[in-house]
């Protein structure tokens, strides 16, 4: 025989749990997502035997939910070590132009534009390490199909006149430069569709015989 109360309490018990499970889904939906990212290396020789070494490394997104809680806003908080070594020159030196590359259902496993939107950062530049560190970041604003660039640095210093001048790059003087950046935000609006971005390191050398470009780019990564 059936206990209608021992049958009514196990489908009260079910209840709960589905009401339980769809509580927690609602809150992973919601939550922080945390992505690791392996960085990269690559080393070039330039034509006069100037060997440039260029490194991404702890590199990392925090992809969040919107602040506008619509699905046409994405947020993204990324952050990285961009470090370079050069041999065969003596005090050669050279610029580092770290960004991110974004696209908005476009493929950009290949590469991105160039130029776009500068970032926010702004950071202390050591003369003798050659290296800056800071946070910041971009806000864009892409279509399907549509994709940008744009630098992590935006340093201000006087320029030669004793005027303000911006700089999307990080100068140093000797073998060696780093760029590092924490929690630079990507703020993403108008994509209704799949969105990616990709880190690169844009690294320009001039020895007393040639100037040369050197550029990583880092794997792309979702960011909804």
């Amino acid at each position: 025989m059936i206990n209608r109360k021992n049958l009514a309490r196990v489908a009260g018990v079910g209840a709960a749990a589905a009401v339980a499970v769809g509580l927690f889904s609602t809150g992973a939906a919601n939550a922080d997502t945390f992505v690791p990212l392996p960085g990269g290396t690559i080393t070039e020789t330039l034509s006069d035997g100037t060997v440039v070494t260029v490194n991404l490394v702890g590199e990392s997104a925090t992809i969040s939910p919107s602040l506008g809680s619509t699905p046409v806003h994405r947020n993204a908080w990324v952050s990285a070590s961009a470090q370079v070594s050069i041999e065969g020159g003596e005090d050669v030196g050279g610029k580092i132009y770290p960004g991110y590359v974004v696209g908005c259902q476009v493929n950009i496993a290949g590469g991105g534009v160039t130029g776009g939107l500068e970032g926010t950062i702004t950071g202390t530049e050591d003369g003798a390490s050659g290296s800056v560190a800071g946070g910041g970041g971009g806000s864009l604003s892409l279509g399907p199909g549509q994709a940008t660039s744009f630098y992590i640095l935006d340093i201000e210093k006087p320029d030669d006149y004793g005027d303000e001048d911006h700089s999307t790059n990080n100068s140093f003087k000797g073998n060696s430069g780093s760029v590092t950046w924490a929690d630079s935000t990507i703020g993403l609006t108008g994509c209704g569709g799949y969105a990616q971005a990709r880190a690169f390191v844009r690294v320009k050398v001039e020895t007393d015989n040639v100037m040369s470009v050197v550029t990583l780019w880092g794997q792309p990564f979702s960011i909804g």
